[in-house]
């Protein structure tokens, strides 16, 4: 949570970035999508370390990583000095994303698996969505709210390496660390229709975050024009922080229902934002908000309880990778076009024609996890094999 909730801060500050230092829309969303190509990185190159060397080791290096990355924003004389930044805090949140969702796993109950499923889904997204909050608060009533929003997450950092320092292990050492730095995920054999089947409602479920997290405060003044750290913040926050709040919602719910419904509540979401924004309706785009946060937090958490039976616990990092892999992916690389396209075409016609790509992405997601359903209930009359549950 801590390393969402520092990666969430910058989104609402970008916009008095780029007042400050006047640079363009498209260098913008590089600055924000910087982090998750780093991060990206780090998930391919550290994404199983933590199976070798153990969580709490990777946790720790992460954590203070992440101090160096929020003391870089702190005195960053520049926006090349921002993007740097994000890179170092999206290298550091890479190499703790799969550790972190594995040792959840790893320390929930036996009675309680589901739980540490459920908040490896939340996390993320709740934490994009109140750092971004906390930064609009800043903005609003405060005149210094960048050096507020990194000193005060720096001291967070440096709080978290203490606590993680005395966390319990869960995974005994093991050689092949060094080997393990390879560029590599693992997908069991086992899990692989099932991750397939849930890359398209990844797709648009991060789809919907990169436009909300990423874009959110430029739509705010280009379209609705108007000029409120406060009203950045909230718009920002209300996606992940409703879709943070549906995982744990959704909690007793099969894991397939818990994707269907997630995919259906993008779908449903990404077409009320749109209509908000072409209609200049405010109310409307943050009622889409609410419809798609609620999609994000069901089918991202839903895939991680779908997928997680299938991998040894000496596998589930690397299986963790893959999927944050193709989220992080689906966020980034939107993002920049994003920003690319709004030049040429303007915001409103950009943000419209991301929407109906963001819905192809829905539609196909859901007819897949309907699929995938039929062939389940087909499994459990002996006619293939199935772990999911």
């Amino acid at each position: 949570p801590k390393r969402s909730l520092a990666a969430g801060a910058p989104s609402p500050l970008f916009v008095q970035y780029q007042k400050q230092w006047g640079f363009t829309a498209g260098l913008l969303t590089i600055a924000f999508a910087a982090y998750a190509f780093a991060l990206v990185v780090a998930i391919l190159v550290a994404g199983s370390l933590s199976d070798f060397v153990g969580r709490r080791p990777v946790l720790i290096g992460a954590l203070a990583l992440e101090f160096a990355a929020m003391l870089m924003f702190l005195f960053a004389p520049g926006i090349g000095w921002v993007i740097a930044a994000r890179v170092v805090q999206g290298l550091a949140t890479g190499a703790a994303t799969s550790a972190f969702s594995a040792s959840l796993l790893e320390l929930a109950p036996a009675n309680a698996k589901n739980l540490g499923a459920i908040i490896g889904g939340a996390a993320p997204a709740g934490g994009l969505g109140l750092g971004a909050l906390l930064a609009g608060v800043a903005v609003q009533f405060s005149t210094a709210a960048s050096a507020i929003v990194f000193a005060s997450l720096a001291a967070i950092m440096a709080l978290g390496s203490l606590v993680a320092v005395f966390a319990r292990e869960t995974v005994t050492r093991q050689p092949g660390a060094v080997r393990s730095l390879q560029p590599r995920v693992l997908i069991p054999t086992a899990a692989r229709r099932e991750f397939a089947a849930t890359i398209p409602v990844l797709l648009a479920a991060w789809m919907l975050a990169a436009l909300f997290i990423g874009l959110a405060p430029t739509i705010i003044r280009g379209i609705f024009h108007i000029d409120s750290g406060l009203v950045e913040g909230v718009t920002v926050f209300i996606e992940p922080g409703v879709s943070a709040a549906t995982g744990f919602a959704l909690g007793r719910l099969t894991s397939r229902s818990t994707v269907l419904i997630g995919g259906i509540g993008v779908f449903v979401g990404i077409g009320v934002i749109v209509a908000g924004i072409a209609f200049a309706l405010l109310p409307l785009l943050w009622v889409g908000g609410v419809i798609g946060g609620a999609g994000f937090g069901a089918s991202f958490s839903g895939t991680l309880r779908i997928l997680g039976p299938f991998a040894a616990p000496h596998q589930r990092a690397e299986l963790f990778a893959a999927v944050f892999l193709v989220a992080y992916l689906s966020f980034g690389i939107p993002a920049i076009v994003l920003g690319e396209l709004v030049a040429p075409f303007g915001l409103l016609t950009t943000v419209i024609g991301f929407g109906v790509v963001t819905l192809a992405a829905a539609s196909v997601g859901i007819l897949l996890q309907l699929r995938q359903s039929s062939w389940t209930a087909q499994s459990r009359r002996g006619l293939a094999p199935v772990r999911a549950r």
